[in-house]
């Protein structure tokens, strides 16, 4: 008796587009898990009830330092800059370097930021 050798391969390709349909189809369901819709409202008020502390540590520690001491960005500790400059920084950004957080932090945040920011 002769076998065909072409129904394994066909089997593998079945089960491997059926298992490929099954997959896209479970991506699509965690599609809004997976990119993070309908949690911005949890972070904004995560944000809102935030210490200025707080707020440094989650957004300015990767580019400031931990101490303010510096490193991508310039060194906070010590800084001449005022209040208003600071407020004004965080909120539309500079350059290609400091981002906008109009929209992400509120403004009333972002004033104590900037008074913690000039306190240190």
């Amino acid at each position: 008796m002769n076998r065909n050798p072409l129904i394994p391969f066909a089997l593998v390709a079945v089960l491997g587009i059926g298992l490929m349909f099954l997959l896209s189809f479970k991506g699509l369901g965690d599609m809004k898990e997976l990119t993070g819709e309908g949690k911005e409202e949890e972070k904004t008020e995560d944000v809102a009830n935030a210490s200025p502390e707080e707020i440094f540590k989650q957004n300015c520690t990767s580019c400031h330092g931990q101490n303010l001491e510096g490193g991508v960005g310039p060194a906070l500790a010590g800084t001449s800059l005022g209040e208003d400059k600071i407020k004004e920084t965080v909120t539309n950004g500079k350059g290609s370097g400091m981002p906008a957080f109009q929209g992400t932090i509120p403004d009333d945040k972002i004033a104590e930021l900037a008074k913690w920011i000039t306190e240190q």
